[in-house]
């Protein structure tokens, strides 16, 4: 992947760019609810058809793209959201990304403590480490970027648990036990404060892996959250040093303007730590989106514990007593 980048990189045409530009601009002019955008609203008879087509490469190809070519620099925030949110509408529906129903997320270090338990990892400059999030596929868009680090990484779920079941079978079976995942202060109406799903399932025929070792390790701070065997702590350790091995991963530096759309069913991600400018206005700073995807693949049942229903085109998120959909233009 590395060395043929014309498998995941897309250049796009001045025309497409001149066709997003255009479709943003009308949108505007009509003074529309950004949360409500779609293809009809948002007409791209040039782009359009390939990111139909790219929703079928995210589902059953690689799992990830990046297009690249938009000249962020002479865009308003607004406008770079209003493209972001058209392109990903072609995508799927857009879903809320925390408590506050947010559906544009803004990924940036607003100087949370880690340490914090309401604490979300992409609020620091901390390295993420490689996960999943709790959609279907997850988009960024670069505004701006880091002094230092913060280089996008990205592995395949298969081709670890492939080199697990070559190397230790032992271990790979334990990734299909049930484990505990701290949502982080952010509960559902009737839910614990933790979901109990497996990092690896086979269901119907896919391999789907959702996972993050930082909320999996701190779920253990409840008394009532299934405990953590020796032989499932050096499963996940194994799992994730084959994640951080370099010959399995793979690293990129997004440029502004860059939008990357990964299928968490499939890849996991990360982010390096970064070291981050002085100057506000020159802070790193990227949009998010999390889509759900029309004619994905099915999920098990467990996974309603965090995706609130598992239907197609209509799962993944997080939702809690009061949430209400909203698109803020700033974090």
């Amino acid at each position: 992947m590395a060395k043929n980048t014309d498998i995941w990189l897309t250049d796009l045409s001045s025309n497409e760019v001149s066709e997003l530009e255009g479709a943003a601009e009308r949108f505007q002019a009509d003074n529309l609810d950004l949360a409500q955008i779609s293809p009809d609203s948002f007409p791209l008879p040039l782009l359009g058809p390939k990111l139909v087509q790219l929703r079928s490469d995210l589902m059953h190809g690689i799992g990830f793209e990046l297009l690249r070519g938009l000249p962020v620099h002479q865009y308003s925030q607004k406008v770079a959201a209003t493209i972001f949110c058209g392109i990903g509408s072609y995508l799927g529906a857009a879903r809320s990304q925390n408590a506050a129903g947010h559906i544009l997320g803004h990924v940036r270090d607003v100087g949370r403590d880690i340490n914090d338990a309401g604490t979300r990892i992409y609020q620091t400059s901390k390295r993420q480490t490689f996960h999943t999030d709790s959609t279907d596929v997850v988009g960024l868009m670069c505004l701006r970027t880091a002094k230092e680090g913060g280089l996008s990484q990205l592995v395949s779920t298969t081709t670890i648990y492939n080199e697990m079941q070559r190397r230790r079978p032992d271990l790979a079976t334990e990734m299909f036990k049930t484990v505990a995942t701290d949502r982080r202060g952010e509960v559902p109406s009737g839910e614990k404060p933790y979901f109990e799903i497996p990092v690896l399932s086979w269901y119907q025929g896919y391999l789907t892996g959702l996972y993050q070792r930082q909320y999996v390790n701190s779920a253990q701070r409840f008394l009532d959250a299934p405990r953590l065997t020796d032989t499932q702590v050096e499963a996940l350790d194994f799992f994730d040093s084959l994640a951080n091995d370099p010959e399995l991963h793979l690293s990129m530096q997004l440029q502004p303007g860059d939008m990357q759309f990964v299928y968490n069913h499939a890849l996991m991600h990360d982010r390096t730590a970064f070291v981050d400018w002085a100057e506000p206005d020159k802070k790193r700073h990227l949009l998010r989106l999390w889509l759900s995807l029309p004619g994905d693949r099915p999920l098990p049942d467990c996974f309603r514990q965090r995706y609130g229903t598992i239907e197609i085109g209509n799962r993944g998120g997080i939702i809690v007593d009061g949430t209400k959909l909203n698109v803020p233009l700033d974090a």
